[in-house]
């Protein structure tokens, strides 16, 4: 394939990956191959999305990989499904066997105190507080019991008791934690029953726990080669800093053993895909902690991907009908205490500083600054909607053992919007967040969504009439786009209903993503109001909405998601020249300035190495087109490229311009 007339050097490489990736298609189909067999291919299109095939080839050595042998490997196996919580028997499977491990723990350990057992998301954990720690040894050895105790098939009852009789046996069987979860379970609720599960026969020595169920009728149903202990953690009691450090232990129970085996390949390429490694493998990112932790640097590789995503972020909303907003970093505490988030918000604050006698806080969300710049004006009917978006960076106080690579920070770039509307332009508006939403998702790869609606729990502001034509708006959105979604009744913020969007990833797990929330709280503390079409004053409807969440964490979901492999409109460097010698350097050189004129985002490796280690180097780098240079390249005038996941894109031409070749050395 060779440059025609008229086409730019990125319309070549474009169409190059087009035309590579229609052969390969056709290939495949030639060859009565599953349409996944070409998955990579089609990754190597303009809008190349989704993240490689777990396990694809890698280029090695002085030749890419061979496309077509690609195309002749077997299809993967399909993952086996796996179930969520929403299956009960798995529920009960997962909170009987967190029963079990207990047990264990303590027939095995006679020191150890148990505290709480839930069930969680892939499995289950228990706490425990025992003067020496757990080593991963011990895992083994607490399995080895459990098995004893599921081969045993001792029966689960339950027992309802008083109050009375419950703290009589908690404090005979000396577990304090026990009974300040009792005390906790009565002061909610002095008439809720106080239950207790047992594991073993009535009149024998069995274990107890204070419990609400379910559980399985006896251990035996529990399939003991579908559960695995996973890991020991340290925990604060009540997640509390001033309370004990407990040593929580992971687990995880499925069905069947097919099941868990499923989990475990998914566990080991979220190994490989962890954000963390690979932002320090790619020189993307990284957290100094001489800085102090949570806060992200964000490297000049990193940054080229964050700059494309703001770009296209921004181009989008203002094709959506968006304005563009910059506010300050932080501002009087007194704004804080009137917009409400210094009341319900001040644990996730950090600390005031004073400026001239007054105090001022650095900010931990934009919303108020929207509404000041809504109040700045007189406001008509005619006048809304109003949509503004910023990219504001905001900081929040996090535990230090809380905070996660990009996934947990201090200080994140939230992508927030605000909306400000008449009632009847609530349902349409919803419905262009929800486009947008999807425009933008789908942009970076992700089109499998979970949506949840919230609605109005026991204690909210704002009449019956505006919760129920707000809820009704966002119902018929959601309708509108034929999206599935699940109701969590009550679920809502006081202020308003609001959707969740969970996005899958590339190897199934969900990511919290985008937000849409309605608020009737902010406009009522900072008395908004527009004048309607009778010369009246009435209160706009606020919409918040987020659709990255932040700029940080979904990053760190990009690169999980992509392995790093991003593609190829959002790659660091799309382009690597590699010369076999420095003789063919200042033609690279030239090579590079001609094509970053162009738009490429292209660079020639360093140097001092073989063309070999170039390669593999590059390979590392995920850097998705490469181009060998030599002599011959250099009298042809011209690139030849190669897609590092293997095959050839054709010779790229470097034209002359008013009779010379500048990019002859």
């Amino acid at each position: 394939m060779r440059l025609l007339p008229g086409l730019s050097l990125g319309g070549f490489l474009m169409s190059a990956l087009l035309a590579r990736s229609a052969a390969l298609n056709a290939a495949a189909a030639a060859r009565r191959l599953p349409a996944s067999t070409c998955g990579r291919a089609a990754a190597a299109l303009p809008r190349l999305l989704a993240a490689p095939a777990m396990g694809s080839r890698r280029c090695s050595g002085l030749r890419m990989a061979d496309q077509s042998a690609v195309a002749e490997a077997p299809a993967p196996p399909a993952p086996v499904p796996l179930p969520t919580n929403a299956n009960e028997q798995l529920l009960r499977i997962r909170h009987s066997t967190a029963h079990v491990m207990a047990m264990a723990v303590q027939r095995l350990y006679k020191d150890a105190r148990v505290t709480i057992g839930p069930w969680i998301e892939k499995g289950f954990y228990y706490d425990f507080d025992r003067p020496e720690p757990f080593a991963e040894k011990d895992l083994r050895r607490i399995k080895k019991e459990m098995d004893k105790l599921i081969g045993l098939k001792l029966p689960f009852r339950r027992e309802e008791l008083s109050f009375d009789e419950a703290k009589a046996r908690i404090e005979a069987a000396d577990e304090p934690y026990k009974l300040e979860i009792l005390d906790s379970i009565v002061a909610k609720d002095p008439d809720a029953p106080i239950t207790i599960f047992h594991i073993g026969e009535p009149g024998k020595a069995n274990w107890w726990d204070l419990c609400a169920g379910p559980h399985v009728e006896h251990t035996g149903q529990l399939p003991k080669d579908a559960i695995d202990l996973e890991s020991i953690a340290g925990a604060y009691w009540r997640g509390d800093e001033a309370r004990p450090m407990l040593q929580r232990i992971y687990g995880t129970a499925w069905e069947s053993a097919e099941q868990l085996a499923e989990h475990r390949r998914i566990q080991e390429e979220a190994k490989r895909r962890d954000h963390r490694a690979l932002g320090k493998q790619l020189r993307l990112f990284s957290i100094q902690q001489e800085a102090g932790g949570g806060l992200v640097f964000w490297h000049p590789r990193g940054a080229r991907v964050r700059r494309l995503m703001e770009d296209f972020w921004r181009e989008a909303h203002t094709a959506g009908g968006y304005e563009l907003l910059y506010t300050p970093h932080m501002a009087s505490l007194d704004l804080w205490k009137t917009s409400g988030h210094f009341d319900f918000y001040a644990d996730g604050m950090f600390d005031q500083m004073e400026v001239e006698g007054a105090q001022y806080q650095i900010k931990p969300m934009n919303c108020p600054f929207h509404v000041l710049t809504y109040k700045d004006e007189k406001r008509s009917y005619r006048d809304l909607p109003l949509r503004w978006a910023e990219l504001g960076t905001v900081y929040r106080y996090e535990r230090s053992g809380t905070l996660n690579g990009l996934f947990r920070v201090r200080g994140f770039t939230q992508d927030d919007a605000h909306i400000f509307c008449l009632p009847e332009q609530l349902a349409d508006e919803i419905q262009g967040v929800l486009d947008l939403t999807e425009t933008i998702l789908t942009k970076f790869g992700f089109t499998e969504y979970e949506v949840m609606l919230s609605t109005r729990p026991d204690k909210a502001v704002g009449s019956d009439e505006i919760w129920d034509k707000a809820t009704s708006a966002l119902r018929e959105a959601l309708g509108a786009k034929g999206w599935e979604y699940d109701v969590d009744e009550g679920g809502g913020a006081f202020y308003g209903p609001k959707i969740d969007i969970k996005i899958r990833d590339a190897i199934g797990r969900l990511w919290q993503c985008s937000t849409i929330q309605c608020d009737f709280n902010l406009p009522q503390r900072f008395g908004l109001e527009y004048v309607s079409p009778d010369g009246g004053r009435e209160q706009p409807i606020m919409l918040h909405r987020a659709i990255f969440g932040s700029l940080e964490r979904f990053f760190g979901v990009l690169i999980e998601s992509t392995a790093g492999d991003f593609p190829f409109w959002l790659a660091p460097t799309q382009l690597r020249l590699l010369p076999v010698s420095d003789d063919y350097r200042p033609y690279c050189d030239a090579a590079v300035a001609r094509l970053k004129a162009a738009g490429i985002r292209a660079e020639v490796d360093p140097g001092g190495r073989s063309v070999g280690k170039q390669i593999k180097v590059a390979n590392q780098d995920k850097v998705p087109i490469l181009s060998v240079v030599g002599e011959a390249e250099v009298g042809a005038n011209a690139l030849k490229l190669e897609m590092r996941k293997g095959g050839e894109l054709g010779e790229l031409p470097l034209e002359r311009r008013g009779g010379r070749a500048p990019v002859r050395s």
